[in-house]
């Protein structure tokens, strides 16, 4: 009888408490800045992450020259690119993961047991697509982003996402039809 008067009156409590800190842990943003802004820059965050990543493994991977240098690009600019959000994202309270996420990993995995012109025509039709989404969502959050900083990062690197999406279009068009 008394294990049943536990059960029912002190664990229930125990695990809300559990419960609430679990959600404070999230980033410890959410009392600074608001869940959409919090989400694009875990989102940002993590992609740049992989931006760098996956460049660098097309500076060792890739045949074509052109493919080369998008990938050194990527490694240039998202660095640069992952520094100011990490800045903005500090000015809300909120400190950005430093790894890729799971499906971005799964890419860098996958691209990782390729070379030459089959990695060029993987990395750069995966690059295509990945920039065309972020794009989408880097104009959602200039437009209706809340947090003046994080707002101010998406719109600062929207036209270099469109200038990636544009070389990233080049490499694939040139890796697919051969040549270096």
């Amino acid at each position: 009888m008394l294990g049943a008067l536990l059960l029912t009156t002190v664990l229930p409590p125990m695990l809300a408490a559990q419960d609430s800190g679990s959600d404070h842990l999230d980033t410890g943003a959410q009392k600074m800045m608001k869940p959409g802004d919090a989400a694009f820059a875990l989102k940002a965050a993590q992609g740049g992450i992989a931006e760098v990543k996956l460049g660098q493994l097309a500076l060792k991977r890739a045949s074509h020259s052109d493919v080369r240098t998008f990938g050194q690009r990527m490694v240039d600019d998202h660095s640069k690119a992952n520094e100011r959000l990490k800045a903005a994202a500090a000015k809300g309270g909120m400190t950005l993961p430093a790894t890729m996420n799971a499906n971005d990993q799964a890419l860098y995995d996958k691209l990782s047991h390729l070379s030459g012109a089959a990695f060029d025509r993987a990395y750069t039709r995966a690059m295509v697509k990945d920039h065309e989404e972020d794009i989408k969502e880097f104009q959602r959050e200039a437009a209706n982003g809340t947090n003046s900083d994080i707002r101010a990062f998406a719109e600062a690197a929207l036209p270099i996402l469109q200038e990636h999406l544009e070389m990233a279009k080049s490499a694939e068009r040139k890796a697919s039809a051969g040549g270096s």
